[in-house]
């Protein structure tokens, strides 16, 4: 039938129907050189690792823009290492979390590490590790061989924990605290910050608790064991193995300096409140004199009022001449008697009598 129309087909269309058939398979061949270029490496490697890694599952890694050499790579080094799909690494799930963002070869390391070790780590378990944005094959990888953590970190700016005993003697402390990590509380879990922090507290009250610094000088394991036991690696994604000090040094001796600096202190207090007396006092001197100065007023206006009394006395015929000059008489012998005595000029008689003269002329 075929042969029968093609023989009654004109050659123009004739033509045109070899140039379709043409570029037609040029398209097919085209699509089948990416095709093989693209997956079919991929799948070879797959198949020959039994990573069970088919090709519509590379086709629709494209589709869904997941790179397949990430997955089928990180599946066939698991399959490798004996991990299969029971153990949570299927294709799917690596798609998941590589779509999550997270780190599939990162992930899949720290598997085979874990496995290596005998240390239970779940697909599930490293993945929420890395999605958190921790690093689960360092952390892996410190759980097998610790680390050790300085203390005080000497990127924060200080090189020792400075404490001081009850004698008031500083000691400066260095100290090593080696952890290894915690993977069930890794997720959550405080950080080397947080250790740091507690650890120096730590010291710091055990050495605020020695009488003297030379309990802590003779015995420096004292620290690290009354540390210990306080439990610090509660709640933190490690676990303390020991904590070792590395150097101990004789600082100032604060509670002398603090003692001086009190008296000082109470110095200053008493120069102050002296101050205030003696300000006080000298106010108090200064109204003693005013009152004096006004009583001293009072007196000289009183004697003032002497002769007036004596010029109204003559005038009434109360007072005579006779009685006057022996009054006179009286105060001369008062200021003589005075002024022997060596007191001075009484303040009475020789100006009551200069007072008294031109009221009686």
């Amino acid at each position: 039938m075929i042969p029968m129309l093609l023989a009654q087909a004109n050659p123009s269309s004739m033509h045109t129907l070899f140039w379709l058939g043409i570029i037609t398979l040029a398209v097919i061949a085209l699509l089948g050189g990416i095709f093989v270029t693209k997956y079919f490496n991929l799948w070879i490697q797959a198949f020959m690792s039994e990573a069970n890694v088919s090709i519509v599952d590379l086709v629709g890694m494209s589709f869904r823009k997941v790179n397949p050499n990430i997955i089928v790579r990180s599946k066939i080094m698991a399959y490798q290492a004996g991990l299969r799909e029971k153990d949570g690494l299927t294709t799917r799930a690596l798609e998941s979390h590589y779509l999550a963002g997270g780190n599939v070869p990162n992930v899949v390391r720290a598997l085979i590490a874990a496995n290596r070790a005998d240390i239970p780590l779940s697909y599930k378990q490293a993945t929420a590790i890395d999605l958190a944005g921790r690093n689960v094959l360092e952390a892996v990888q410190t759980s097998v061989n610790p680390k050790v953590i300085q203390c005080p970190d000497p990127s924060q700016g200080r090189s020792t924990v400075d404490g001081v005993a009850r004698n008031g003697i500083q000691l400066k402390v260095k100290a090593k605290v080696t952890v290894r990590t915690n993977l069930d509380r890794l997720v959550g879990g405080a950080t080397d910050e947080t250790i740091i922090a507690r650890v120096g507290e730590g010291i710091v009250n055990a050495i605020g608790s020695a009488d003297t610094h030379l309990q802590v000088l003779e015995k420096p394991d004292s620290i690290s064991k009354r540390v210990l036991e306080k439990g610090l690696d509660a709640g933190t994604a490690y676990e303390i193995l020991s904590i070792d000090i590395a150097d101990i040094d004789v600082g100032d001796n604060i509670g002398a300096n603090l003692q001086a600096l009190q008296a000082e202190a109470d110095t200053r207090v008493a120069r102050a409140k002296a101050e205030e007396r003696r300000a006080f006092a000298v106010a108090q001197e200064q109204e003693m004199q005013a009152a004096v100065q006004e009583n001293r007023a009072k007196v000289v206006a009183a004697e003032a009022e002497v002769p007036l009394a004596i010029a109204e006395a003559f005038r009434q015929g109360h007072l005579g001449v006779g009685d006057y000059y022996n009054l006179k008489n009286v105060q001369a012998d008062t200021d003589m008697r005075t002024a022997i005595a060596g007191t001075g000029d009484g303040p009475g008689g020789a100006a009551m009598a200069r007072q008294a003269a031109p009221a009686s002329q």
